[in-house]
């Protein structure tokens, strides 16, 4: 009984972690499209990790935070599988459809399942599979019929990028239940900022040309940006301390399949920001999925509390 009060517990505690995550990630997310309307993406996440990395270790003393990482290996592993899943979901950004981008990366809470199953041999109830299939028709509904058009061999990149988040979402608690959050925070930043380097590195080796405002995004290389830029990359690099970290956090005390349906509030979030930041509305049938969406983190917090599913 005291397990299964304890499982109801820690996945309570990782919903809410989620939640707050995927409120900072909305809302700083939603200033992208102003750092991309004058600097590239390989230059946003080379300054970005410069900034997150001089964050943690300015506060990592007063806070007595552990940087140090007890299993190297793994945590080199899942920064380096993290990071290429994020490498792969903005490139991607380059000739795909974003709705088509973005529910190809929402694959990986359906991703979790099959690997925890056999990977790992995990019992997979009822309710979590009833839970992600739930949560991914309301991602459908959000992104909107685009989502699925245009299905094709290039299409399959952001469903590579789904599967490599969730084996990089699996291995934070199967491979690194020992680190600290900030161990593998760091790691994570470190390896998007390693990519940044390596992507200004070469866009200035063989430079493209580039289409003005946030069409070139992903082709820019390294520019001299202003005030603004420097300003927004900063509160990414906060904020995504504080909701990545909450996220990494989640992932560490709760079972991997269930926290994975709680990620999905992530759209929600960043639809409700885009409405009240820029006065972006939503059709009725992107709030149903919405809708659905928050039902699913529901079924899976309930469930938890009574029994594990």
């Amino acid at each position: 009984m005291a397990g299964r009060q304890g499982a109801g517990e820690t996945t309570f505690a990782a919903a809410g972690m989620i939640a707050v995550y995927a409120a900072i990630i909305g809302f700083t997310d939603n200033f992208v499209r102003v750092i991309a309307a004058e600097a590239g993406l390989w230059q946003f996440h080379a300054t970005r990790t410069v900034m997150a990395i001089g964050l943690l270790l300015a506060v990592a003393r007063p806070f007595g935070l552990r940087l140090a990482a007890r299993n190297k290996a793994a945590v080199l592993a899942r920064s380096g599988i993290h990071g290429l899943a994020m490498v792969i979901y903005f490139g991607a950004l380059a000739f795909l459809p974003v709705a088509l981008v973005a529910a190809g990366l929402f694959t990986a809470p359906i991703f979790v399942l099959l690997i925890e199953r056999f990977a790992y041999g995990a019992r997979i109830g009822p309710f979590r599979i009833l839970a992600v299939a739930i949560g991914f028709v309301g991602v459908i509904l959000v992104l909107g019929p685009e989502a699925m058009r245009g299905a094709s061999i290039p299409a399959l990149l952001p469903v590579l990028a789904g599967a490599l988040y969730a084996l990089g979402n699996v291995a934070t608690r199967r491979w690194c239940p020992q680190e600290s959050a900030e161990t593998l925070l760091a790691g994570f930043f470190l390896a998007l900022g390693v990519a940044g380097a390596i992507g200004m590195v070469v866009l200035s080796l063989a430079p493209v040309a580039v289409p003005q405002g946030t069409e070139g995004f992903l082709m820019r290389g390294p520019v001299w940006p202003t005030s603004g830029f420097w300003i927004w990359t900063f509160v990414q690099a906060a904020g995504s301390l504080l909701g990545v970290g909450l996220m990494v956090r989640a992932y560490q005390v709760a079972d991997a399949t269930r926290v994975s349906v709680f990620e999905y509030v992530i759209l929600p979030a960043s639809a409700l920001w885009s409405w009240a930041l820029w006065g972006e509305s939503l059709p009725a049938v992107a709030i149903a999925g919405m809708t659905l969406i928050v039902a699913a983190g529901v079924m899976i917090a309930l469930r938890a509390r009574s029994v594990p599913a």
